[in-house]
């Protein structure tokens, strides 16, 4: 039986996925639906977040002006993507996330979905820990054709600074709305990444970042575009 909030949740996430509004306003919808359906839920979240941070989780990743690190990942269909690769080809968005679980994931899925004829030779690469069956799921729910690659065991996440550890109290929360999250890593850890987009140039350096600890906030579409424009010379 579907947990009442996963269902609260679900029927919000198609009434606004489709809207004009800001991908910000969208998940707002989100966030307000938890509050009302599971205030206890809200405010668990609202703690986790604030130790997040007060922490600083992800303040630590590599930096604008930085060079970003290589990676090699599988995507959806096990076609090995290396990052060293791809940028020869134009700006890169990296745009990392919990997972097809997660509705404000979702929305942002559909939400870069929206946005991937706008960036010129922009290309947007979709990265979460998860198995390749959920990755493909969330490609063909966000009607997207950019790849979503699975990043093993998160271990570049790990190694850039960018992973956290969910706490004992939030991971019984999650699980207990029947979100198996190790489960869709095929692992039993409990780490997620801190959701983030970073704009990456030909030389491989970061031109632009967003890392924010509270997942509920995502990198709005029309900034994504504006600073992909700023690096396509073909788009001036």
């Amino acid at each position: 039986m579907t947990h009442p909030l996963v269902a609260a949740l679900e029927g919000r996430f198609q009434d606004v996925r489709n809207n004009q509004w800001s991908l910000n306003r969208r998940l707002q919808a989100i966030a307000d639906e938890v509050r009302t359906k599971s205030p206890d839920f809200a405010t668990a979240v609202d703690h986790f977040v604030a130790r997040l941070a007060q922490a600083e989780a992800g303040a630590g990743a590599p930096a604008v002006g930085e060079v970003m690190p290589d990676f090699a990942m599988p995507d959806q269909d096990g076609r090995i993507v290396r990052l060293s690769e791809i940028i020869a080809d134009g700006p890169t968005i990296l745009a990392f996330h919990r997972g097809h679980w997660c509705p404000y994931c979702r929305l942002n899925m559909v939400g870069l979905a929206e946005i991937q004829d706008q960036l010129g030779y922009g290309k947007i690469y979709a990265i979460s820990a998860e198995k390749q069956e959920h990755t493909r799921a969330l490609q063909a729910e966000s009607g997207a054709r950019f790849p979503f690659l699975t990043d093993v065991d998160a271990g570049y996440v790990l190694s850039i600074n960018l992973a956290i550890w969910v706490d004992e109290f939030m991971s019984s929360l999650i699980a207990g709305a029947g979100w198996d999250v190790p489960g869709y890593h095929g692992g039993q850890a409990w780490i997620l990444p801190v959701p983030s987009v970073f704009i990456i140039d030909r030389s491989g350096i970061i031109r632009r970042r967003h890392v924010d600890p509270d997942y509920r906030q995502r990198m709005e579409l029309d900034s994504i575009v504006e600073a992909v424009s700023n690096l396509d010379p073909d788009r001036h």
